[in-house]
């Protein structure tokens, strides 16, 4: 007499375990890369459309199929799953094996029968994690949430930078907004002068996670780590040399000599409180700066430079 293994046998073809997502319809992923094993999340059903797409890691840009990318969270959960599918499955076919004996035994003087005193397991539950950035792709339209602000879309591998830029650069607009309607005069200075520092500090995070991204286009990795977008000049000069782009190339000379102006003044109010120094007028021979003076910064002289950053950035 021989007995088959249908249930299990059935098994081998596969079985679906549903993933669960987030309350927001995101799916937690884990970069396989041991250097990095970043946590992230995407929502399935955005993106790219196809079949076999791989997935791009938005912290390391780690590229393979998407079933490298589940977390050991979903790992537990799918084998917790199994281990009741196959413990249910042999179960079927032990009743199986028991029916037939009893029946082969049936007229015998030796009758056999067969019991599985199997158990069920508990199924491995989690939650996925809170995460600090949630970004729709501008190329492929992807929504996903990543820890920091700075990443590679896991659909196409485009990096978010000049969209991130963008998004701050609004949030400074409305910032110059809330300044305008103030009439405090002093509280509005202060708006204005947070803006520009807004501002300056956000192209230097865009600049430098560009560069950080697309270090590994160059012989010298460290060189393109280590630009500081806060000296333009010196940005502009360092980045051509690395990358062979110039930043300024859709400006004209005084647009960047303007720009060049406002990054120096947003020196002057982080380092001086604002009060002009010889350092200052040699750089940009201001005609309105006097030495020992608080320099003066306008509403639209920042919405000039917001949108020159813009230019600037799509250079990159």
């Amino acid at each position: 007499m021989s007995f088959s293994f249908r249930h299990l046998k059935r098994l081998e073809q596969g079985t679906k375990v549903p993933i669960p997502s987030d309350e927001d319809g995101l799916v937690g992923r884990g970069c396989p890369n041991p250097d990095c094993l970043g946590y992230f999340k995407i929502k399935f059903g955005t993106g790219l459309k196809g079949e076999n797409l791989p997935c791009h890691c938005p912290y390391c840009g780690h590229t393979a199929g998407q079933d490298h990318f589940w977390t050991q969270d979903q790992l537990e959960y799918a084998r917790s799953i199994m281990a009741n599918e196959v413990s249910q499955a042999l179960k079927a076919d032990v009743q199986e094996w028991d029916r037939e004996l009893q029946r082969s035994t049936r007229s015998s003087f030796i009758k056999l029968s067969m019991e599985y005193k199997g158990q069920s397991h508990p199924i491995y539950h989690y939650q996925e994690k809170q995460l600090e950035t949630k970004v729709t792709c501008d190329v492929c339209t992807l929504e996903y949430a990543i820890y920091g602000l700075f990443a590679f879309c896991p659909d196409c591998g485009t990096h978010n930078s000049p969209q991130i830029l963008k998004k701050n650069l609004e949030l400074v607009i409305k910032l110059l907004a809330l300044a305008d309607e103030e009439h405090e005069p002093e509280l509005a200075g202060l708006l204005i002068v947070n803006a520009l520092e807004t501002a300056v500090s956000t192209f230097d995070g865009f600049g430098r996670s560009y560069c950080e991204a697309h270090a590994d286009q160059i012989a010298n990795p460290d060189q393109a780590r280590n630009i500081s977008f806060q000296n333009l000049a010196k940005a502009r000069t360092t980045f051509q040399a690395i990358f062979s782009k110039d930043i300024a190339q859709s400006l004209t000379d005084e647009e960047w000599n303007f720009a060049l102006g406002c990054f120096q003044k947003r020196h002057l109010f982080a380092h001086k409180m604002g009060i002009v120094d010889d350092a200052y007028l040699k750089m940009t021979a201001d005609p309105g700066a006097i030495v020992g003076r608080k320099i003066k910064v306008t509403l639209d002289e920042i919405r000039k430079l917001i949108s020159l950053l813009i230019r600037i950035g799509e250079q990159f």
